[in-house]
């Protein structure tokens, strides 16, 4: 085994085979979840707006 591998912390480990199948298997809507919460700026937005629905700040649907 490599020096470098033996460095590394277990959860750094992943096992390509199994993500890739676990990947395959996730639903058109699962994929794109994964996707929105993999992109910080899309997270930070969906925060912000759920910190702004909690306080109130609403923009009625007919001013959309």
């Amino acid at each position: 085994m490599p020096h470098i591998l033996k460095e590394m912390d277990r959860a750094e480990l992943i096992n390509l085979d199994r993500l890739a199948h676990l990947l395959k298997g996730l639903s058109p809507a699962e994929l794109e979840t994964l996707e929105i919460l993999l992109d910080e700026e899309a997270s930070g937005i969906i925060t912000q707006s759920l910190k702004e629905l909690g306080e109130g700040k609403r923009i009625p649907i007919n001013e959309w």
